[in-house]
C-alpha cells in the first residue's frame, strides 16, 4: 500500500497532489473569515445572518440542506486518516482511558448515552449482538471478521446531547466507504474531522469535506501532534494564568454546556482564530505564519493545517479548529454542546404536525378509471429500472474488486473490499426501492382519489400497505439478510435482528414501506483469504466472478419480489377503497 503523504514530503500545499481549480481558491491577500465558534459572519458581510456553530453562513450560494426526519438522532461523525489518534479524541470526549474505546478496522463505532457502561458489537450473520466486558483489560470474543457496528454505551455529559459515532479511516474507505459514511454524516448532522499536523489531506478527503460544506453540515477540526510533535518535537504545555487571581477556566458546567459569558479562557484550547492568509501560510512551508509567535508550535501546525485546506475548500472558513490536548478538550465539548442545542430545535421544528383523523373520498368516477392497470404497468417499469441500475453498479464493483486485487492489497483485501462494496450496494437498493414505492403510492393514490394525497393521507396508505404486507403469507420473507460464503455463494438470514447486525449507524425507526435491502460478507469468506493458500490472484478473480454473477440473479429476484408485493398490497388497499368510497385506514 502506498504511504500516505506527510506535510514536508514533497507536498507543503497539502492539497495531497489533488487537482484544484485555480477558479476556486482565494486571492493570496483576501482575508478568510474568523474561524473561532463566535465568529458568526463574515467580516465583509454586515447583514449575514448569525451562523450555527461550526456551520457556514447561510446566502445566496448555499445549498440548501437536505430534508432529515425530525426524529433523527443528532450525531457527529469522527472521521479522518490513520495515525491521527482519533481513538484518543473520542476517549478524551467521553472521558474514558483509550482502551475503553474499541474501533475495530471497517467498524463504526456508535457511543450513546446510558446510565451503565455496556459494549455490545453487531457481526453480520449473527441475529443477537455479541456483549463483551466494558472493563480495559477485557479482550472480548474473537470475531470471524469485523463487526458492522459497535455500540459503546457511557453515562458520558455529552452523551445526553449527541451521539458520537467513530467511522473507519479515510484512507481505506474508497468509494463505496464514502458513500457510506456520506449518508451517515447527512443523517447525523455534524462531522469531527482530526488529523494530526504532520498530514495531508488527500483529494479524496478534500472532496468529502467540499461535499459536507455544500450539504450545510457542520464541521469541526480536531489538530494532533503528529510523529515528531507539534513543531520541532516539542510537546505542547498549557500557559499559566498571567495572574495568580485568574484561575482557569472552569465554568462548564458537568452536562458540557458553554459558560453563560463568553470571557476569554486562560487554556489556548480555544479555536484558533484566522492570522494568515492561505497563501502566506501555504508558501511558508512550516515557517512562522503572520501573528503566530513562532515559539507556539501549537498554533502554528493549526493555522498550516487551516491554511491548506482553505485554499482548497474555501467553503469551510467558518469552521472551528481545536489543538488537542488529552487532559483539556472543554472548548470542544462546549461546541459540540452548543451545536447540538441549535440543532435540535431546528430539526424538531421541521416535524410535519399531526392531523385529525378525517375521511377522505375516493373520486366519483374511481370505478371506471384503469387504475389496476396503471398500476401494474408503474410496478414493472420501476422494477425494471432498479435491476438494472443495480446491474450496472455490479460491473462497477467488478472493476474496483478486480483492481485492489491486481494493484491494490491483493487477495488479502479482498473480503474487506467487497463487505464495503455490498454495504453501499444496500443502501442503494434500499433508496431506489424506496423511491419506487413513493411513486407507486403517490401516483396510483392521485389516479384513485381524485387528487395527489397530502402528507397525512399518504402516511395512511403506506400504514395500510406494510399492514397487509405483514398479514401475507409467504415462502420469501422480506426481512432477509443476504450472506457471501467463502464457496462464492448466498445464504441468508432472516428476521429483523438480522437486518440489524447489517447497520453501520441506525438512526430513526424506518419509515418506508419495505425493510431494507441487506448484503454482506459472512466471516467464512474473510478466514478464507486471510489463511494460506489464497493468494493466487486468478483464483480470487474467479470466485468473485462467481459471487457477483449470483449476488445479480438474487437481487434481480429480490427487487421484483419486493415491488410485486407493494403492487399486490396497494391494489388491495385502493380496491377496498374504491368498494366502500374512502380510504378504510
Amino acid at each position: 500500500m502506498t504511504p500516505r503523504p506527510r506535510r514536508g514530503d514533497g507536498e507543503p500545499d497539502g492539497t495531497g497532489g489533488a487537482d484544484t481549480d485555480p477558479g476556486v481558491s482565494r486571492p493570496a491577500d483576501a482575508p478568510d473569515a474568523p474561524a473561532g465558534p463566535d465568529a458568526r459572519t463574515a467580516p465583509d458581510a454586515p447583514d449575514a445572518q448569525a451562523c450555527p456553530v461550526g456551520r457556514r453562513c447561510a446566502g445566496p450560494s448555499v445549498t440548501v440542506p437536505p430534508r432529515v426526519a425530525a426524529d433523527e438522532p443528532l450525531a457527529v461523525i469522527a472521521t479522518g486518516p490513520a495515525g491521527a489518534a482519533r481513538r484518543d479524541v473520542l476517549a478524551a470526549l467521553l472521558d474514558v482511558v483509550p482502551p475503553t474505546v474499541p474501533m475495530p478496522d471497517d467498524s463504526y463505532l456508535v457511543a450513546r448515552y446510558a446510565p451503565e457502561p455496556t459494549r455490545v458489537a453487531f457481526v453480520p450473520g449473527y441475529r443477537q449482538p455479541h456483549a463483551y466486558a466494558i472493563d480495559v483489560l477485557a479482550t472480548g470474543p474473537a470475531f470471524p471478521r469485523p463487526p458492522r457496528r459497535v455500540e459503546l454505551h457511557l453515562p458520558a455529559p455529552l452523551l445526553r446531547h449527541v451521539a458520537l459515532v467513530g467511522a473507519p479511516d479515510t484512507d481505506g474507505l474508497g468509494i463505496a466507504g464514502t458513500r457510506v459514511l456520506r449518508e451517515a454524516a447527512g443523517r447525523g448532522g455534524a462531522v469531527l474531522v482530526v488529523v494530526s499536523a504532520d498530514q495531508v489531506f488527500t483529494g479524496a478527503e478534500l472532496e468529502l469535506l467540499s461535499e459536507a460544506a455544500r450539504a450545510g453540515l457542520a464541521v469541526f477540526f480536531v489538530v494532533t501532534p503528529g510523529t515528531t510533535g507539534w513543531h520541532g518535537d516539542v510537546t505542547p504545555v498549557a500557559p499559566a494564568p498571567a495572574d495568580d487571581s485568574a484561575p482557569a477556566d472552569d465554568s462548564a458546567s458537568a452536562d458540557g454546556r458553554a459558560p453563560a459569558d463568553d470571557t476569554a479562557r486562560a487554556d489556548d484550547t480555544t479555536p484558533v482564530d484566522d492570522a494568515t492568509s492561505a497563501h502566506d501560510a501555504a508558501a511558508a512551508g512550516g515557517l512562522p505564519a503572520v501573528g503566530v509567535p513562532p515559539s507556539d508550535p501549537v498554533g502554528l501546525a493549526v493555522q498550516t493545517q487551516r491554511a491548506a485546506l482553505l485554499a482548497v475548500v474555501p467553503e469551510l472558513a467558518a469552521a472551528p479548529w481545536f489543538p488537542f490536548r488529552p487532559d483539556d478538550v472543554r472548548a470542544l465539548r462546549r461546541s459540540l454542546v452548543a451545536w447540538a442545542d441549535e440543532e435540535g430545535p431546528r430539526r424538531l421544528a421541521t416535524a410535519v404536525p399531526a392531523a385529525p383523523h378525517r375521511t377522505v373520498p375516493v373520486a366519483p368516477d374511481a370505478h371506471g378509471r384503469d387504475w389496476a392497470a396503471g398500476l401494474d404497468r408503474q410496478a414493472r417499469a420501476h422494477a425494471q429500472r432498479i435491476r438494472q441500475h443495480l446491474s450496472l453498479e455490479l460491473a462497477h464493483i467488478h472493476l474496483r474488486a478486480v483492481q485492489e486485487i491486481v494493484f491494490g492489497s491483493g487477495c488479502v483485501g479482498l473480503p474487506r473490499l467487497l463487505d464495503r462494496e455490498a454495504h453501499a450496494l444496500s443502501q442503494l437498493a434500499t433508496a431506489e426501492c424506496d423511491r419506487a414505492v413513493d411513486r407507486m403510492v403517490r401516483d396510483t393514490g392521485t389516479e384513485v382519489l381524485g387528487a395527489p394525497p397530502d402528507d397525512t393521507t399518504y402516511r395512511r396508505m403506506c400504514a395500510a400497505v406494510r399492514s397487509v404486507l405483514a398479514g401475507q403469507r409467504t415462502d420469501r420473507s422480506l426481512e432477509r439478510a443476504l450472506l457471501v460464503t467463502s464457496a462464492g455463494d448466498l445464504t441468508e438470514v432472516t428476521g429483523a435482528g438480522a437486518l440489524a447486525a447489517l447497520d453501520g449507524h441506525p438512526g430513526a425507526p424506518r419509515a418506508g414501506v419495505l425493510p431494507p435491502v441487506a448484503v454482506a460478507v459472512a466471516g467464512g469468506c474473510y478466514l478464507h483469504f486471510w489463511g494460506p493458500g489464497s493468494t493466487d490472484p486468478g483464483g480470487a478473480r474467479s470466485w468473485l466472478q462467481h459471487v457477483l454473477r449470483e449476488l445479480d440473479r438474487e437481487l434481480q429476484r429480490e427487487i421484483s419480489h419486493r415491488i410485486e408485493a407493494v403492487r399486490r398490497a396497494l391494489g388491495v388497499v385502493l380496491a377496498e377503497a374504491v368498494d366502500h368510497g374512502i380510504l378504510l385506514t
